[in-house]
């Protein structure tokens, strides 16, 4: 089962992520993290959730453009990597941060490697999925594997 980073600390998931055509619970208590499709066929019933109990995952191809309207409902918005190679999803990112205004959680969930974790944070992740054998010390060593940067980012303007 994958660990949490967030925070700089190791941190329970609390949500209960849905996998594509699963149907959502209608505990309205549970935080649910559906994928986009699951937004978009139950938007009605999913809208009426408290946002801290609602966030939506999407794949690294998604266009964040899509969730503009709704971005504002959204406690956690997920990115997933289906491949450590792929990387859109970093520029999803950016997208939700700087074009979007996203101000919430927003985390890189799939196949990602402690050695990209600086790189995801520099694009506006502030949580990480880690595989279960990433230990806490070397996901911080890679958080903070440079000092200075030479590009501006959302998170971090110069």
């Amino acid at each position: 089962m994958p660990k949490l980073l967030k925070k700089r600390a190791l941190v329970e998931d609390r949500w209960l992520r849905l996998g594509p055509g699963e149907e959502p619970p209608t505990c309205a208590d549970t935080p649910l993290l559906v994928p986009l499709e699951t937004w978009r066929s139950h938007r009605g019933t999913l809208a009426s959730r408290r946002p801290e109990h609602l966030g939506v995952w999407l794949d690294g191809d998604a266009e964040p453009a899509e969730l503009e309207a709704d971005l504002q409902r959204f406690a956690c918005v997920a990115v997933r990597f289906p491949s450590f190679t792929d990387g859109r999803g970093f520029s999803c990112a950016r997208l939700l941060r700087e074009q979007q205004g996203y101000q919430g959680e927003l985390r890189a969930i799939g196949d990602i490697f402690p050695d990209q974790l600086h790189y995801l944070q520099r694009c506006g992740f502030d949580s990480f999925e880690l595989a279960d054998d990433v230990p806490l010390d070397t996901a911080l060593r890679c958080l903070d594997a440079f000092s200075t940067s030479y590009q501006k980012t959302g998170t971090e303007p110069h």
